[in-house]
């Protein structure tokens, strides 16, 4: 079944919306914001205010206003121009200046060295040409210059949590069909060749996995499912956190050549 991608248009209205289901999405950024902002402020030592930071795949904003909050000059590009409305609407709200502009990973629309910080989350499992899109955001990236990311591997225990548990087991399904398709996830060894292909050198990766035990994430996913808890509490109750455990989702980040 081929990748949907259009369920960012369909329901873009519940990026902000807690009950809603692109919402869950922010339940993931305790754990993958937390990684990423501790690699710029702590291991890398840089001071993010100020620094001009790409979104690739931005959809609602969700990640987008983490990183204006923590003092980046925060430009998002996204194919879907509904989720664009939503994030523009949301940012105004807050009181946040973030750039919003259609275009995809494939053909980013900006000059070469345009950006210090560059990050890509939940989206290169969904691209159509990922050593493209690794191709433009080294191009984008100014030497020196950070790029971080995260993505499903491609291993049986995916295959079993990502699209057997969540997307098509009736029982504890909450994914619309067709959001991901397996043979889509990447691994950390093919990810890392094409990085270092574009003149990004990989400097770490490490897991996330559930908080939860595997009994007490499916009894949340019932609950879900049942209706008796929220898309954005199943995510937090679930507990996204770091681990050396890769099996299922990796998030790691690189640096371009000075």
């Amino acid at each position: 079944m081929p990748v949907d991608n259009q369920v960012y248009d369909a329901m873009a209205d519940s990026w902000w919306d807690e009950s809603g289901f692109l919402h869950v999405l922010r339940g993931l950024n305790p754990a993958r914001f937390g990684y990423m902002q501790r690699v710029l402020t702590e291991d890398l030592g840089i001071d993010p205010r100020g620094k001009k930071t790409l979104d690739v795949g931005c959809g609602g904003g969700i990640l987008a206003e983490e990183f204006a909050r923590l003092g980046c000059a925060v430009t998002g590009i996204d194919p879907s121009e509904r989720s664009l409305e939503a994030a523009r609407a949301h940012a105004r709200a807050e009181g946040l200046e973030i750039d919003y502009r259609q275009g995809t990973g494939e053909s980013i629309p900006f000059p070469d060295a345009t950006f210090e910080l560059a990050y890509c989350c939940d989206v290169l499992e969904h691209v159509d040409d990922l050593r493209k899109v690794i191709a433009e955001i080294s191009r984008v990236l100014k030497p020196g210059g950070i790029f971080l990311y995260d993505t499903i591997n491609r291993t049986f225990q995916s295959k079993l949590v990502m699209i057997k548990l969540f997307q098509e087991w009736n029982w504890t399904s909450f994914m619309p069909p067709g959001l991901h398709d397996w043979k889509m996830f990447i691994k950390p060894e093919e990810l890392l060749p094409l990085l270092a292909e574009n003149g990004l050198q990989n400097r770490d990766v490490t897991g996330l996995k559930p908080g939860a035990n595997p009994i007490r994430t499916v009894r949340i996913l019932r609950a879900r499912k049942r209706g008796e808890i929220s898309y954005f509490e199943a995510a937090r109750r679930i507990g996204l956190r770091e681990s050396r455990d890769r099996s299922v989702l990796f998030i790691g980040y690189a640096a371009k050549a000075a």
